[in-house]
């Protein structure tokens, strides 16, 4: 008797335990996508107020020097942040990448962290800055920033918006390859874009794989 009533007891608290635990992961859940929300639209905000500015001719700002695009993104990023949780982060912005055909539009930062990745997608640190020759890569979470390329197709138009210049590119290729499979980071002589996101899109937990998106740099 006295086990059975200990085993239900062990029961009813495990109910509780696991219905805590349920509630607060939905609770953090929650917060991320709210934080990511008011983080992407903070940041876009900035951002269009610093190009608005590098874009200023210098008819426009009599017995000035329009301001460089390095002094823009400082001002934009001095001003106070929406929420404390947005001043905490370090991280340089880049830019904005927008793919239209499939409904991607995020802010670009440096950086592949926990926190970076969570806020928005990021570049990886040691390849090609926007607008250079070689291989530019930006990964981003497969459930969040870069839910759509599991649409993306050949063809597609990617666009990388940064203060010193627009610059669009066209998809070539997609592909699945091991998470170890550092070729798809390799330098190159032309000007492309590489997109890394976690595959299978569906999968529950770590993904085991990554997907990959190939691009080259199109005029206009």
């Amino acid at each position: 008797m006295f086990s059975l009533m200990r085993a239900k007891s062990i029961l009813r608290w495990s109910r509780y335990a696991f219905f805590i635990t349920g509630v607060l992961t939905l609770g953090y859940v929650g917060y991320a996508v709210v934080d990511a929300r008011l983080y992407q639209a903070s940041e876009n905000r900035r951002f269009q107020r610093a190009l608005a500015e590098v874009k200023l001719s210098p008819a426009s700002r009599k017995n000035t020097s329009p301001l460089p695009a390095a002094a823009a993104l400082a001002a934009a990023n001095r001003e106070k942040a929406d929420t404390p949780a947005m001043a905490e982060s370090d991280s340089s912005r880049l830019g904005r990448i927008e793919i239209p055909t499939i409904g991607i539009a995020a802010m670009i930062l440096e950086g592949v962290d926990d926190v970076t990745l969570r806020r928005a997608v990021g570049h990886i640190p040691g390849t090609s800055l926007p607008g250079q020759k070689g291989n530019v890569a930006i990964a981003g979470h497969r459930d969040t920033f870069f839910r759509g390329l599991r649409n993306v197709h050949k063809g597609d138009a990617i666009t990388l918006t940064t203060l010193k210049g627009s610059y669009r590119y066209r998809v070539d290729s997609t592909e699945v390859v091991d998470p170890q499979n550092a070729e798809v980071l390799y330098e190159s002589d032309d000007a492309t874009l590489t997109l890394i996101t976690c595959y299978p899109f569906n999968f529950v937990g770590s993904a085991p794989r990554r997907f990959i998106v190939r691009a080259h740099r199109s005029p206009g």
